[in-house]
């Protein structure tokens, strides 16, 4: 007997059909050994298909945090993000020679077959309009996950975790002196 699942992101609903039993799996670790993935396009087969429309393309959901990460950071008056941890983090693993500064800090996204919700921790400069800024970014996000990936965005919640202040700096410059 089928059932009726109801997806959260494209608000449709898809029968659900039981599976034959399978084998369990090891649950494995986050991000290790198992990359969340997308079907944006459902190919077909065939040699008489047109070549644009033989195979399908898939999206990893680290792609979508990539691009979003990115297309926020682009908009003038985010100073950084991602929460207090994951910036300290972050620093120290800036400051590392082989270190690479990681553009999904402060991204999360939740993606469907066609919709994805997308959430990010912002750090705003001092004296920027908080409520314009957060509108550039939503802008911004939008229009580049969109264009990139061909998944409509149904969400872009912002979060302002902190604001940077301009002695701030002053301080890491200091702390920068002692450390060499």
């Amino acid at each position: 007997m089928a059932s009726q699942q109801t997806d959260r992101l494209t608000s449709t609903t898809v029968p659900t059909v039981p599976s034959a039993p399978s084998a369990p799996s090891a649950p494995s670790a986050p991000g290790r050994g198992t990359t969340d993935l997308t079907s944006v396009s459902h190919g077909r087969t065939g040699t008489d298909e047109p070549a644009a429309t033989r195979g399908k393309t898939a999206i990893a959901d680290l792609v979508v945090v990539k691009i979003a990460g990115i297309a926020a950071r682009e908009i003038p008056g985010v100073h950084d993000m991602g929460g207090g941890l994951s910036r300290t983090i972050g620093a120290v693993r800036d400051r590392v020679p082989v270190g690479r500064p990681s553009v999904g800090r402060g991204v999360k996204v939740e993606v469907g077959e066609v919709q994805t919700a997308i959430d990010l921790d912002l750090v705003v400069e001092y004296g920027v309009p908080i409520a314009e800024v957060a509108r550039d970014v939503r802008e911004n996000v939008v229009s580049a996950v969109e264009r990139t990936t061909g998944l409509e965005v149904v969400e872009v919640n912002v979060t302002v975790n902190d604001v940077h202040l301009p002695e701030d700096d002053q301080d890491d410059a200091r702390t920068d002196a002692r450390v060499s």
